[in-house]
């Protein structure tokens, strides 16, 4: 999860304000001390990353203090490389949103009837609920895996090249990363190309909190067995987890 919320420095494009020509951005960013090195980075790469969505206040240049997008300059394919790393940003950043809505929604509502709850067996922090319910004797991993396989194998299918030769590992030439065309509440329809920016630096940032939320909120229930919401009213530990851990 660290690997990916620092990947999350790769942003580009402003999101508030018109873009800057390239050379005074290059001249900005070389100024930055959170920007990436314009001597160390492709300028092919540099340039692609600065046409993206995802640079927004504070951080008015691209926010890449560890100098990740010199890493291109290792491959024989840089923008191809940057163009992964966005795809695999926008991704986890999705992942992480549900992740952090589900920890929330599955603590609070632990009884409520339409989770086939109410005998409260399933219950406590959420980093053990999966655990409670496989002791229960029902099936956990293999649905979730199966759900996951039919997401992915979906998202290959639609942005992913034929991993042939030179194309090995990388993404369609036509395919805009996380773009999957999956818009349900038509959020996109007729939106102007500044509106549909907007949107996708809406999702980029809420994305990268998320990866960086999910990762705390982990963290905090291993350490002290409480659920992310009993730290809101308080709540003893379940004793089943104390059996558990």
């Amino acid at each position: 999860m660290t690997m990916f919320a620092s990947l999350s420095a790769l942003p580009a494009c402003g999101a508030f304000g018109s873009k800057t020509n390239a050379s005074s951005a290059r001249t900005s960013i070389a100024t930055h001390a959170t920007s990436p090195n314009p001597r160390k980075v492709p300028d092919s790469a540099l340039a692609y990353a600065e046409s993206l969505p995802g640079i927004t206040d504070p951080f008015p240049n691209i926010f890449d203090p560890a100098n990740l997008l010199g890493r291109a300059d290792g491959g024989v394919r840089p923008v191809e490389e940057v163009k992964r790393w966005r795809e695999a940003e926008i991704t986890h950043g999705r992942v992480a949103m549900l992740a952090a809505l589900g920890f929330l929604v599955g603590e609070q509502l632990e009884n409520f009837p339409v989770f086939l709850n109410v005998d409260g067996h399933v219950t406590g922090p959420a980093i053990y609920h999966f655990q409670q319910v496989e002791a229960r004797g029902a099936i956990f991993w293999e649905p979730v895996l199966f759900g996951i396989a039919l997401c992915e194998s979906y998202r290959v299918s639609v942005g992913w090249a034929n991993p042939v030769s030179e194309q090995f590992n990388t993404l369609r030439s036509d395919y805009a990363p996380g773009e999957l065309g999956f818009d349900p509440l038509g959020l996109l329809n007729d939106a102007s190309q500044e509106d549909k920016i907007d949107l996708q630096n809406k999702e980029l940032n809420n994305g990268r909190l998320a990866m960086i939320g999910i990762a705390g909120f982990v963290a905090q229930e291993l350490v002290d067995g409480q659920t992310i919401i009993g730290h809101l009213g308080g709540s003893e530990v379940p004793e089943v987890i104390k059996n558990t851990s």
